[in-house]
């Protein structure tokens, strides 16, 4: 593959029933093109708890996985409230979310600790006020 694959999805904000429809089309994508179980379990994880922050957090956004020859790209990108603390929001159990939505069974604050978990690298770009880009590496 001398290009690399972009595969492009929208994730709507607020709408639960929905959450995770990018990471299972990426997860049929990536096994269509052949990759390994394990390859695709950890991409399909690190995407689907971004999913979830953006669901939650931030009314939505975008997410790009990019598939090159020896590694696969996601790119979660959002226009939400950005993150003041990203260390604190990277410790485990750690949430902001709201009572009502931790009632549904998300925002145990384990999103970003699995998403750094499951990459073998991870970028936060974050802006209070203005959104935050994640950029994620799985190596193949």
């Amino acid at each position: 593959m001398s290009v690399p694959l972009k595969f492009h999805y929208i994730v709507s904000g607020g709408d639960f029933t929905s959450a995770g429809n990018a990471s299972v089309q990426a997860k049929k994508a990536l096994r269509q093109l052949g990759f390994d179980p394990e390859t695709i379990r950890r991409v399909s994880i690190a995407m689907y708890e971004g999913e979830i922050n953006m669901v939650i957090h931030a009314d939505g956004g975008t997410a790009d996985i990019i598939v090159y020859p020896d590694y696969i790209e996601i790119i979660l990108a959002d226009k939400g409230p950005g993150i003041p603390d990203v260390e604190l929001a990277m410790q485990a159990g750690y949430s902001t979310a709201p009572d009502n939505i931790r009632s549904l069974g998300f925002g145990a604050g384990m999103g970003l600790p699995n998403m750094k978990r499951y990459t073998d690298d991870m970028q936060i770009d974050t802006v209070v006020g203005e959104g935050t880009t994640i950029t994620m590496r799985v190596n193949t």
